[in-house]
């Protein structure tokens, strides 16, 4: 914040200034700069406030206590929602912001209470943290005590489970979950990979087959009743194409009871987008009626002096603008230039206060100061969608936060943008690191299935020289005694044997060739849209 020294016949003397009475003034002092200055506390630093002069003290000293009713009111509006809220940790960003708020909010009052009672939130906040630590340890100790077992559908249905709860457990803290998550992991690679050595026939592939084919339709159930049309459209898309290159099961009325399942969420989902363009036409009518409610209400209390609560006002109905979806084209215009009208006609009068203005601006940056600290904590983050969710929040609020002064420029937003920026960037690697590790197990899958084809058709040609070796030797023996005889019905027996076991063998050499073109075009698949 930068001061003016005033005149000298605008300075508040020490006489003047005890003569000066006003709630809080025990929480402030006036220094040599002229500048109402608030007292250090046990929590905070001593900071300046405001300059003043015999003209406008009166009007700062004013302006500075009422807006100590916000930084109450920020409080109370978190007290309310932490009462409303029965997951205290979602609330965990809020009470970091807010207390960064606090080391800088321009006003004057009474801050201990305010601190206390953010740290009573931030212990609790804490102990659910080590709660839902301890739940997570427990699920590793689960996952480490099955990565042995031999009884392979129980235990895959258990790692199922304990992944399904570990995704809907509540959050612990960052490092520490994810030492635990690799316990997991490691405790599912290491059982999966027994399982994959135990299961090297037929049956493996069909029990895979199953496991995937279930895991689609759990994903099609729970795509059911999303509203993002054209998104999950798409996914169905997807997993309509992954149905088509799965092999079958061993049940011929399983796989039917699994794609009836597939088919009749898909259905629902396609029946109700259809239902929703259908009613497309009526929203937009809808639409128009709630916007032309809003610009009435714009116009009725554009001449408002009551700055802000009008200004909440406006902003609420400009959010609720925002949210409402388009009307009629023909009507759009008209609406919008009525109510930036109204707008413009209130806010232009709010510019005429000039002092009360000026403590904003400084309370607007002590804001978008506590939102910046927050975007520079959070950008190093790896919690992905929690931090998305709450930076996502930052930016709301930071477009809800109103100018600040001049002389500090673009460099808290420039600040702010490159943290969030540096955040996504960070987020897009981690995405594709996760698309080359998948690639990479691809391809073992592939070079595995590939070494496998060349051990078979290495045995049927194996078998192929023996029967013609047989033949040959039947052939030459044309002797007529009984040692003749025998040696003739023991060559075609063993003909016979070779005979038998060739076409199974070479079905099961085509059926091992068509798995490897299958993963072969996958492979391909993945390597393009990585490329893209």
């Amino acid at each position: 914040m930068t001061t003016q020294q005033p005149n000298a016949e605008n300075q508040i003397t020490p006489e003047k200034w005890d003569e000066l009475n006003f709630d809080g003034k025990h929480f402030c002092s006036l220094n040599d700069a002229q500048e109402i200055v608030l007292k250090a506390t046990a929590y905070s630093q001593e900071r300046p406030l405001s300059a003043i002069t015999t003209d406008n003290c009166d009007t700062i000293i004013a302006a500075l206590s009422e807006k100590f009713k916000e930084v109450t009111s920020k409080l109370q509006e978190l007290d309310t929602e932490w009462q409303q809220t029965e997951d205290k940790i979602k609330v965990n960003g809020k009470v970091l912001r807010l207390k960064e708020y606090l080391n800088h909010a321009n006003a004057i009052g009474d801050y201990a209470p305010l601190y206390e009672n953010l740290a009573e939130k931030e212990k609790h906040i804490q102990s659910l943290f080590d709660a839902n630590y301890e739940e997570k340890l427990k699920l590793a100790e689960q996952a480490e005590a099955l990565k042995d077992s031999e009884d392979w559908k129980g235990a895959t249905d258990n790692f199922r489970a304990i992944v399904d709860h570990w995704k809907n457990a509540n959050p612990a803290e960052k490092n520490k979950s994810d030492k635990l998550w690799e316990r997991i992991e490691n405790a599912r690679n290491h059982f999966y990979e027994r399982k994959r050595l135990h299961q090297d026939d037929v049956e493996k592939d069909m029990m895979q087959n199953l496991d995937l084919k279930m895991e689609i339709c759990e994903k099609a159930e729970k795509l059911a009743q999303s509203e993002d049309w054209r998104k999950t459209s798409d996914l169905y898309k997807e997993l309509m194409d992954q149905w088509k290159t799965i092999g079958r099961v061993a049940s011929a009325e399983k796989n039917d009871e699994l794609w009836n399942r597939f088919i009749a969420a898909r259905n629902v989902f396609f029946d109700r987008k259809k239902v929703n363009f259908e009613q497309i036409q009526q929203e937009q009518e809808a639409n128009y009626a709630v916007k032309l409610a809003l610009v009435e209400k714009a116009e009725a209390i554009c001449d408002n002096k009551d700055w802000k609560e009008t200004t909440q006002e406006m902003s609420d109905m400009m959010d609720t603008w925002k949210k409402t979806g388009r009307v009629p084209y023909e009507k759009a215009d008209e609406l919008w230039n009525r109510l930036q009208a109204a707008r413009d006609k209130f806010f232009a009068a709010k510019r005429q206060s000039a002092e009360e203005f000026k403590v904003n601006l400084e309370d607007n940056y002590a804001q978008k100061m506590a939102l910046l600290k927050r975007a520079e904590e959070l950008q190093h983050s790896d919690n992905w969608k929690e931090a998305t969710d709450e930076i996502n929040d930052l930016m709301q609020e930071w477009k809800k936060v109103g100018q600040i002064p001049r002389e500090y420029g673009d460099e808290i937003w420039e600040r702010f943008i490159g943290a969030r920026n540096n955040f996504f960037a960070r987020k897009d690697a981690d995405r594709d690191r996760r698309k080359a590790r998948f690639q990479s197990q691809l391809d073992g899958r592939f070079q595995q299935t590939q070494q496998f084809l060349e051990k078979i058709q290495s045995e049927i040609k194996e078998e192929e020289e023996k029967l013609n070796d047989f033949r040959s030797s039947l052939d030459n023996t044309t002797g007529s005694g009984t040692k003749e005889e025998e040696l003739r019905k023991h060559l075609e027996n063993l003909i016979r044997q070779i005979e038998s076991k060739l076409p199974a063998r070479r079905e099961k050499e085509a059926e091992v060739a068509r798995q490897l073109e299958e993963l072969k075009e996958k492979r391909n698949q993945k390597k393009e849209e990585r490329s893209e």
